[in-house]
């Protein structure tokens, strides 16, 4: 085994490295950014090396200093983690000729599984089924439309070495397919350096299954079973599980050989993860077809360590450093049923488009493991919830890297048991800050179609009515806000000064020598507006009244952030905190985030902002879809920018002209800045 490691990476997977590597006895060494800094993952590592400015390809991507940061430090080995340099074949050429090991596959086998074509192309020879398509070399526009109609809209671009949903579109007519071509290669170049890119048929309502396979230096290759990653959101994926739901003996026996032969044909070593695409047939079978293999470790490979007892890091140093596979094939046994949710800093209402910002809040359910991973007996269950995070409270989520904030992984017996604990798991995360996706995360689970297993990769968007549409104000949730908004009045300090709290002069809980006192309250959930009126009676009983539905109010407060909230006889207990002049509330039925409207402010923040379009998170402009004095729609595309690693398209406010182009494409800009102004027509 080795004595020292460096792990390449940053976030939650340097963490999860880190936590094996110290169980095991082997010391560790960080890189990081200028951002970085004071990041989890520096401080779960023995040592720590700055590498760079704040963009990843000033830092992380930078793999000559990483491999000097290696031999200074005195590591034996280079662990890549996912993304960034995993699958980067001269990266792991470089550690060997610096006499570092590569805790990853030979650089022979990333390379011919790292180009989706080439690697298409062999599974072909091998006799594995593939999506029709063209998976050639020739990416001429003109060449690639024509391969498009032939094959028949519609057809999914893909980025040769891609992965991760980068550089990937979904074109359903053709007359779009040269815009989308040019925005995947475009994405597929800024995040993999290679805009080569391969069309293949678009398969309707598809299942997104994948198997985790593991070789060693002695020829051996087993699989760990499968994982449904179906639920997808922009090509990336939201929720994945083990076993895949639905999946028979027979079938997942054959994927498995199928996914244990593709890694044979190259040679394979350590942890990858060969991807099929699974379509019902007829008889509600399944027919699958090859996708692509990816040559590292995968983001979900919790929910295969939770059903076999396996920790993969674990095995990945164990091969890496020469040894055996720890089990065969035979040895391997599936238990129970897991589920990951990605928690993300990004707003699914709209469009799923990133967030930045402050970690306020941070609250993770009570008992969950941090430190824990999946053993090697695997005769013991697993943790029912486990997070793998690389942020604690605090923390900023950056614009500089991906916006996942943390994973939630759930255990149980069976999958009805597994989805009742990620329900619980997140009804008691609390994040308060950017905004994030658990409350989506949420009603995902909880939707009819997620709990039956009528999967696809169009779940979300099939199920829009219900996963995305704004939900309403639920009176408990808003008098939870009320109360804490009230509270916190009553106890600020009087205008006198330090009076005593006795002092009637300093009350100011609406107290009246005769008759009631009415308050008005505006209050504002996202873009919506709802009226509250609190009446105190003279005896201090509270009604409350919201959208013209009332109740009696009762509240006490048990602690900083909970509150007792009585509504007509119906207790709840919620959790409460204050973020600035927002109160977030969290509940048994969903959470929301709440502030008293203030008309004035909002008078002068529309006027400002009318007939401009602002950069929602800092970025880099990639192009204008219009230019000065041209006539505009609201909704139309007009500005093409990259945030954190993916591009964003961004829309017309209004109807209007074009007036003025503020910046230029491939100018970095700020938050709020102004891209362009617009004037009535």
């Amino acid at each position: 085994m080795f004595k020292k490691i460096l792990i390449a990476n940053r976030g939650e997977i340097a963490c999860r490295v880190a936590r094996s590597a110290r169980r095991l006895g082997v010391r560790t060494v960080a890189v990081h950014s200028e951002a970085d800094a004071q990041a989890q993952h520096v401080l779960a590592c023995d040592e720590a090396v700055h590498i760079g400015g704040a963009a990843a390809r000033d830092s992380y991507l930078q793999w000559l200093r990483i491999i000097e940061a290696a031999l200074a430090s005195g590591a034996q080995a280079v662990h890549p983690g996912y993304g960034f340099l995993s699958e980067n074949e001269a990266f792991a050429r470089a550690c060997a000729e610096a006499g570092l090991v590569f805790i990853g596959p030979p650089p022979e086998a990333i390379a011919a599984m790292g180009s989706k074509s080439a690697a298409k192309a062999l599974m072909e020879r091998a006799g594995v089924p593939l999506v029709p398509g063209y998976h050639g070399d020739d990416n001429d526009p003109d060449f690639l439309q024509a391969q498009a109609e032939r094959i028949g809209f519609p057809v999914l671009i893909k980025a040769s070495a891609g992965g991760g949903g980068r550089g990937m579109r979904r074109v359903d007519h053709a007359a779009d397919f040269a815009a989308a071509l040019a925005s995947c290669q475009r994405e597929a170049q800024a995040s993999f350096g290679n805009a080569q890119v391969l069309v293949e048929r678009y398969v309707l309502r598809p299942r997104h299954i994948e198997i985790q396979v593991f070789g060693d230096t002695q020829g051996h290759c087993v699989h760990l079973f499968e994982r449904d990653c179906s639920v997808q959101r922009r090509h990336q994926k939201v929720l994945e599980e083990a076993p895949a739901p639905g999946l028979g003996a027979r079938r997942r026996a054959e994927m498995g050989a199928a996914a244990v032969a593709a890694a044979q044909a190259v040679g394979y070593v350590g942890a990858g993860t060969v991807e099929f695409i699974a379509e019902e047939v007829d008889d509600g079978d399944l027919r699958f077809y090859f996708m692509e293999m990816n040559t590292r470790l995968q983001v979900e490979h919790p929910v295969t360590e939770a059903i076999t007892g396996h920790d993969l890091v674990e095995w990945q140093l164990r091969v890496a450093s020469g040894e055996a596979l720890p089990a065969t094939q035979a040895d391997l046994r599936l238990r129970g049923h897991a589920i990951e949710a990605r928690i993300c800093a990004e707003n699914p209402d709209a469009g799923f488009l990133p967030a930045t910002g402050r970690l306020a809040v941070l609250r993770w359910p009570e008992h969950v493991a941090f430190v824990r991973n999946a053993t090697q007996d695997s005769s013991r269950p697993p943790a029912p919830v486990r997070v793998d995070t690389g942020v604690s409270e605090g923390d900023e989520i950056s614009p500089h890297y991906d916006s996942m904030i943390a994973k939630l992984i759930v255990w149980g017996e069976d999958r009805a048991q597994a989805l009742a604990r990620l329900d619980a798991a997140l009804r008691d995360t609390h994040i308060v800050g950017p905004a994030t996706n658990v409350a989506f995360l949420r009603r995902v689970v909880n939707c009819r179609a997620f709990g039956t297993a009528d999967l696809d990769t169009a779940l979300i968007e099939r199920e829009r009515a219900v996963l995305l549409d704004q939900p309403g104000l639920p009176l408990m949730l808003a008098a939870a806000g009320v109360a804490a908004h009230i509270l916190a009045e009553e106890q600020a300090p009087g205008q006198a000064g330090n009076r005593s709290a006795q002092d009637p002069w300093a009350r100011r809980d609406g107290w009246r020598l005769h008759g009631s006192a009415r308050r008005r309250l505006d209050l504002q959930v996202g873009t919506t507006h709802h009226l509250a009126t609190l009446e105190r009676s003279h005896d201090g009983a509270l009604q409350l009244t919201l959208d013209g539905s009332g109740a009696t109010l009762g509240t006490r407060p048990l602690g900083a952030h909970r509150h007792e909230i009585l509504l007509d006889g119906q207790r709840q207990v919620l959790s409460v905190h204050a973020n600035g002049e927002r109160m977030a509330v969290f509940g048994e039925h969903g959470s929301l985030e709440l502030q008293e409207f203030d008309p004035v402010a909002h008078a002068s923040e529309a006027a400002g902002s009318e007939g401009r379009l602002s950069a929602p998170m800092p970025g880099r402009i990639i192009g204008f879809l219009a230019q000065p004095g041209q006539r505009v729609q609201a909704g139309q595309a007009l500005a093409v920018m990259e945030a954190m690693k993916m591009e964003h398209t961004l829309t017309a406010p209004r109807d209007g002209v074009v007036a003025e182009l503020m910046f230029a494409a491939g100018d970095q800009v700020s938050e709020g800045a102004e891209l362009l102004s617009l004037v009535g027509e």
